[in-house]
This record gives C-alpha cells, sequence and structure tokens, in this order.
C-alpha cells in the first residue's frame, strides 16, 4: 500500500512507467464508464489502455447537451456503446439497466469505473458491481460547496459512495468532497480531469506562427480576452460583461476585445446585456466551435478567462494552460488550487466581485513581457496534468480496488439501490 499513499498530490508524470512498477496483473480487466465518449475521454482512455485492459462503456453516441462530432476509432481499449443510435432523451431506466446488466454479464470484467453515483447509468453499474462483488471505482468531480446540501441526501450519498472501493478524481477539493462521504483517503486518487495538451499546444503554436493568416480567416481582433464556455447561468457570462464593460471604461483606446466561444439557452441575454453596456462591438460570439477548431481561437487570444460561480473542475482552464496563455479563473472552479497560481501564472478571484475582476482584465492587459513568463509557467503547471496522469491514476485507483475486501451488498445497500432506482 506504500505505492498507494506515496502517490497523492505527487507528480503525475509517471504514466509510462507504471506498467513496469505497478503490481496489478495485466490481465486484470477494467471498464470505464462515460456516458459519451468525447475528445478528452479518448486521449484519456487510450493512455489508460496502454497501460492494461480497458473496456470503455459509453451510453451513447448522441447527445443533446454537447454538440461534438461523433469521436471514431478506440486505439489500445476496447469500446462498446449501449445505445448506439439512440437520443438520451429516449431512454427509459429500465431499459438502460437491462443494457448494462447485459454488457457487464457479458464483458465480466474485474474493476468497474463508475461515473458517480445518481445517473442511470451509474446506479445501473453500481447495482451490477454490489450484486456481483466486482470492485467500483466512483469517479467523482463534486466539490462540498457546489451546491447547498440537504443532510438526509448528503447520507444517502454517503453510502452509496461507500459502496465503492475506491475513489477517482480531479484533485484536493475533490479528494476532501470523498472523505466527507466515507472513503479514506488512501484509497482516493488524482488524475481524472485532464486533456490532450499536445492538442492544444501545437495547435495553438501553429495558429501563432501564421497570425495574420489565421487573424482573418477567423474573423478575430488583434488583442482579446477568451472565455469558452456553455452558455447557462452558473457560467456567470451576464457578470463577465459587465466586469469587461468596467474594464474598457478605464483602459479607454488601449482596450482589448472579448471572444466568447459556445451556446446555449442565455446567448440572447448575452447579445442583449451587450447591447445595454454598449460593447457590442467589441465582443465577438464565434458559436460552439468543434474540438480541432478550438486550438488556434486559444493560440491568437492573449489572456483565458473564467467566471463561472460553481464549477466542479473547468477542463477549458486546462486548454488555455496548454496553449501557453495567462489565465483568471474563477476560485469556485475545482481546477483552481491545482492550476492557477496567483501571480505567477495567472490570478483567481470572487466571482461576486465585478470590480476585482475587472482589475485583473487590467492588470493582465498591462503586463508587457510578463504575459508571456507567465504563459510559460501555465505550460509547466499543466504538464502534470495529462493523459498519462489519467492513465496513472486510474490504474493505481484500480490497485487498491482490487487490494480492498470484497464484499456481496447488504440489504440495506439493496434496498437503497432499488429506493433510488425508482426517483429517476
Amino acid at each position: 500500500m506504500n505505492t498507494l499513499i506515496k502517490q497523492q498530490n505527487g507528480s503525475h508524470s509517471r504514466g509510462r512507467r507504471l506498467a513496469a512498477e505497478s503490481p496489478i496483473p495485466r490481465t486484470t480487466r477494467l471498464c470505464v464508464l462515460f456516458w459519451r465518449l468525447g475528445p478528452y475521454h479518448h486521449a484519456r482512455l487510450r493512455a489508460a489502455g496502454r497501460l492494461g485492459s480497458v473496456t470503455a462503456l459509453e451510453l451513447t453516441r448522441l447527445d443533446t447537451e454537447y454538440d461534438w462530432d461523433e469521436v471514431q476509432g478506440a486505439e489500445s481499449f476496447e469500446r462498446r456503446t449501449l445505445f448506439p443510435a439512440e437520443n438520451t432523451v429516449r431512454m427509459t431506466v429500465p431499459e438502460v439497466r437491462r443494457r448494462m446488466f447485459a454488457a457487464l454479464d457479458e464483458l465480466r470484467p474485474d474493476v468497474v469505473a463508475v461515473p458517480g453515483w445518481s445517473f442511470p447509468d451509474a446506479l445501473a453499474a453500481l447495482t451490477w458491481c454490489a450484486r456481483s462483488a466486482t470492485p467500483s471505482i466512483v469517479m467523482s468531480e463534486s466539490q462540498a460547496h457546489d451546491h447547498r446540501r440537504a443532510a438526509w441526501r448528503e447520507l444517502v450519498k454517503r453510502r452509496l459512495v461507500r459502496m465503492n472501493a475506491a475513489g477517482f478524481v480531479g484533485g484536493r477539493r475533490h479528494i476532501d468532497y470523498l472523505m466527507e462521504l466515507g472513503l479514506p483517503r488512501e484509497r482516493v486518487f488524482t488524475g481524472y480531469d485532464v486533456v490532450d495538451n499536445e492538442h492544444f499546444a501545437s495547435g495553438a503554436d501553429a495558429a501563432r506562427a501564421q497570425k495574420e493568416q489565421c487573424r482573418r480567416r477567423l474573423r478575430l481582433p488583434r488583442n482579446y480576452f477568451l472565455a469558452s464556455n456553455r452558455f447557462i447561468e452558473k457560467k456567470n457570462l451576464p457578470g463577465l460583461l459587465r466586469a469587461f464593460a468596467n474594464y474598457r471604461r478605464r483602459a479607454g483606446g488601449a482596450a482589448w476585445d472579448l471572444v466568447m466561444l459556445g451556446d446555449g439557452p442565455e446567448r440572447s441575454h448575452l447579445e442583449r446585456t451587450c447591447r445595454d453596456l454598449d460593447i457590442q462591438h467589441h465582443v465577438q460570439f464565434p458559436g460552439f466551435q468543434q474540438y480541432d477548431a478550438l486550438p488556434a481561437y486559444y493560440g491568437l487570444a492573449q489572456a483565458f478567462v473564467h467566471a463561472s460561480t460553481t464549477e466542479q473542475w473547468g477542463l477549458v482552464v486546462n486548454e488555455a494552460l496548454s496553449a501557453g496563455l495567462p489565465v483568471i479563473v474563477s476560485d469556485r472552479c475545482g481546477c483552481a488550487p491545482e492550476l492557477v497560481r496567483h501571480g505567477d501564472n495567472g490570478y483567481t478571484f470572487d466571482p461576486g466581485d465585478e470590480n476585482e475582476l475587472s482589475r485583473l482584465l487590467e492588470r493582465v492587459a498591462t503586463a508587457g513581457d510578463g504575459r508571456a513568463v507567465m504563459g510559460k509557467r501555465s505550460r509547466e503547471i499543466v504538464s502534470d496534468w495529462s493523459p498519462d496522469a489519467f492513465g496513472d491514476g486510474i490504474w493505481r485507483a484500480v490497485e487498491a480496488a482490487t487490494q480492498t475486501s470484497r464484499r456481496k451488498a447488504t440489504w440495506v445497500d439493496q434496498a437503497l439501490l432499488r429506493a433510488m432506482r425508482g426517483r429517476l
């Protein structure tokens, strides 16, 4: 168990060495569940699959929340889809459960990694694991302060979480929350929230090498802050626009523009807010951009800003750091303690304080050569948060899970799982 304890809070750069170091049998079969495999999941699973036997079990290839092009292939891992041609809105809980049980009965994995504890696919997989005494790993991005917590819900959640043999999370805030819910510290591992750093680094550098042509093609301003979000309430985008308007009033003719990637139900409200603030000519809305198009927007930006009032992690911050940008990030983001070093590669701020955000926009915009220094530090910091970190972390969680005594679900566990199924 010493290797498990040493992993915590250490460097994540050891993925390629894990196969030689770990006592995990190469025949251990790991099944990892995701709702839908997007570009981020694909990069993570490739890294995990290089270290052992991995099957990715996705619920669907269609999704209305993230309009990514379908990711093809499954390099170094096996891929199964429960509902290959059906939209998630048409799925019933009994059918999700039936197909999940059938897939796991066929695969017979030694360990199952489950995303969370509340959605139908997660509960179905957890039920199968409990009945078959198969160890499960809970993959979680939840923090204690994400939402108001009802005591009775936390009691239920605590029971569900403790059915898992190990946890796999983003960072320290997520570790703390799983510990509150009853998982021992030595069985919670980090490395879950990573992106393909090289994709964003090389793409950003390529855009910079041809910046004038690229800028004209994308119709981007010469100097701009970049934001990338779904346009929903928790992203605090009206607050960002108000802070940006205040920054422009103070900066005058030297002020930068703002480019806001993404789309969602708040788009018309955001456009109206721009008109009300008289900044409509200085804010661009290029819309949702596919994965391969994103690095150019990062590469031509001067800095990145993320203003969410609640954010389990914030993978867009990983992207910005990989692209070599200074960042201004809400301190409510789960990634802030790990990825943002205040005054070093960027700044954190209280998302409720628009004046503070406005001052930080001005500070970064007037930093001159200091921005390049911050961008370099960003890349150094995020280098420990690569797909290799996912592979390293999840296989260490597998090691912990397989060394934990297995047990059949108690009657209380079974009753709770039945009750939860009835509430979905």
